[in-house]
């Protein structure tokens, strides 16, 4: 018992960690999804990033040896594959041709509630009033970042765009559930590439058929914001993600993914002169405040 829990503080630290990095990682990546869009079309890059990055990691499930994943999982890994990969990313690259990199970062972090929702209902996990309260003023976080101009003042264009990243949002939730249900078992690096891999077969035909014949700028610039992209934010950051959701309930998981806004707005400020306003500081302060909140619980969710 002694030993338990010795070992419980240290897998926490180790996941919040993991966590860490992979927000931070995510919320720098919108910054070059923005910008990508001056070299090339929207689906063009997710091609050139998903593919880079199943690419990486399947180089990488070769020189360890894993193999292929059994037949069984395979027509699970292709709808991981849609879900996550395909459907999020084309919609939201194309809202961003309309939408602010640091909001549209802000309207896809709107998934920890879907997958929340989706949590209870299909993974028999149970939202105690704490984690509740803290998702809740989470979510009241990203309402404030929004301001009132996402119900007034809008373009079409805009309210268009929004919308499409906001269904990007709840096609990541169902992803996060249909994986812990049908494709956990698998080891994690191994599920991260086929899925990847099969996401990019589908933003390539969505290329194809949407941006065949556009331009295409290939430089220093536009190859770091493909090789960042593609290595680390998803062949990285998404292997770090199935291994985190894995281990610990997906409530907490996915409320502590509200970070990457806030990182993702900070980094739009520096980098994009996106404006950090009063609403953005103080819903940037309740997301933290929400997170610490929902994750302060007396049964050790890391305990697995």
């Amino acid at each position: 018992m002694k030993k338990i829990k010795a070992i419980l503080p240290r897998n926490k630290a180790i996941i919040w960690s993991l966590i860490l990095l992979i927000t931070l990682l995510w919320g720098y990546a919108w910054v070059l999804m923005k910008e990508a869009l001056e070299y090339m079309g929207p689906f063009t890059f997710s091609a050139f990033r998903f593919g880079i990055g199943a690419i990486t990691l399947l180089l990488v499930v070769w020189i360890m040896k894993i193999g292929l994943p059994p037949k069984r999982y395979w027509k699970h890994l292709i709808i991981v594959g849609i879900l996550q990969t395909s459907i999020v990313f084309l919609l939201v690259m194309y809202g961003l041709e309309f939408v602010d990199a640091g909001k549209s970062s802000v309207l896809l972090y709107s998934m920890p509630m879907w997958s929340s929702l989706l949590a209870v209902k299909f993974l028999g996990e149970k939202i105690t009033p704490v984690r509740m309260t803290g998702l809740l003023i989470g979510m009241l976080g990203l309402l404030t970042i929004l301001g009132w101009d996402i119900w007034t003042g809008q373009s079409f264009e805009v309210i268009f765009g929004e919308i499409l990243i906001i269904i990007a949002a709840i096609s990541w939730a169902i992803s996060n559930t249909y994986y812990r249900l049908n494709v956990q078992e698998l080891p994690k690096i191994q599920a991260s590439a086929f899925q990847m891999f099969f996401g990019a077969i589908g933003i390539s035909i969505a290329m194809l058929v949407m941006e065949w014949g556009d331009p295409i700028v290939l430089n220093v610039t536009s190859m770091y914001y493909i090789l960042f992209t593609g290595i680390l934010a998803s062949a990285l950051c998404f292997t770090v993600w199935f291994f985190i959701i894995s281990k610990i309930d997906m409530v907490t998981a996915t409320i502590s993914t509200l970070l990457v806004p806030i990182f993702g707005l900070v980094f739009s400020s520096i980098l994009l002169d996106e404006k950090l306003t009063a609403g953005v500081l103080t819903g940037s302060a309740l997301i933290i405040i929400g997170i610490i909140i929902a994750t302060i619980t007396k049964k050790n969710p890391y305990a697995e």
